[in-house]
């Protein structure tokens, strides 16, 4: 079930059913219903159009990953919504709040950002750099006060990782650097979150763990963007897909009508297969290798299992 809203479709789009959460989740996210709404905007560097013409919607309580090919303009899509590029023409709102007309505090108390994950040389702990997602709620020479630090512990609590608040920062996994980073993000309490690539060399436990936390983030009502280079991704979310193969060419949906083997053979050059557990019902894709000796490992008979 697709939980994007496409403001260039006819037809429009519903959102996913909430689940329950935490309490601790939930009181973090703030009683705004408005969407973030991407309206012709257009974005890249200098003269070049990287994108051109966007549109879509983003509701609280949605997850939309957006995926393509290395540079058709994920990242230009994602900077130019978050407002880290100004654009070239059209507009990012929250509700009817226009982001290219507020201050970087102002958007950071509407939408969070978990960037790639982070190194520092400075042993931090947790709970510190946490801390630092309230500096859009007090300002940058403020000193947090009581309400800062319980804001900061509640977010690693709706996540599930108070264990980590007194630990350094340094002596964290990547794993648990991504679940501390998104806390951050959930300090500054936004009705939004957008995360660049948020498993991006993380093991394969660990990114289910990440990906387990974003549903949670939206299962609580908080809208999600991230990008992706695994399809697999939005499947396992049950999230909205935009695929992006040129400036003005993407498809945008739920995940099951974008994510077909005819588009993603399409937009990554290399025939692609899309299958559906019959276990647990849940979709996934996989590629067709062209090597023989992968086609010919592959018509072997499966193999036995040991008793």
């Amino acid at each position: 079930m697709g939980r994007v809203d496409s403001a260039a479709s006819a037809t429009p789009v519903a959102t996913g059913p909430a689940s329950t959460t935490t309490t601790t989740a939930t009181a973090l996210v703030p009683k705004s219903p408005a969407g973030l709404a991407v309206e012709n905007l257009s974005g890249g560097y200098s003269s070049r159009v990287v994108i051109e013409n966007v549109n879509l919607v983003v509701e609280p309580g949605a997850i939309l990953c957006l995926l393509g090919p290395n540079g058709v303009g994920k990242t230009t899509l994602f900077k130019t919504m978050l407002g880290l590029l100004p654009a070239m023409s059209g507009r990012v709102l929250v509700g009817d709040q226009d982001l290219a007309r507020l201050s970087r505090p102002e958007i950071a108390r509407l939408v969070g950002y978990v960037p790639q994950s982070q190194q520092t040389p400075f042993a931090f702990k947790a709970i510190d750099v946490v801390l630092m997602g309230r500096t859009a709620r007090i300002g940058s020479f403020g000193a947090p006060g009581r309400r800062d630090h319980e804001a900061a512990m509640a977010a690693l609590d709706a996540i599930g990782a108070t264990k980590l608040a007194k630990k350094a920062f340094t002596a964290l996994s990547g794993g648990e650097r991504q679940m501390v980073m998104i806390a951050r993000a959930l300090a500054q309490e936004p009705s939004f979150v957008m995360l660049d690539e948020p498993t991006a060399a993380l093991d394969f436990g660990n990114q289910v763990r990440v990906l387990d936390q974003i549903v949670q983030l939206a299962d609580a009502g908080i809208g999600v963007v991230m990008t992706t280079h695994a399809p697999d991704h939005a499947f396992l979310c049950d999230a909205d897909a935009a695929l992006i193969t040129g400036p003005s060419n993407i498809r945008r949906g739920p995940v099951h009508e974008i994510l077909t083997e005819e588009n993603l053979s399409a937009a990554y050059g290399v025939p692609v297969r899309v299958a559906t557990s019959e276990r647990d019902h849940i979709s996934y894709c996989y590629p067709v290798l062209s090597s023989k000796s992968i086609q010919q490992i592959h018509q072997l008979p499966p193999r036995k299992e040991t008793p």
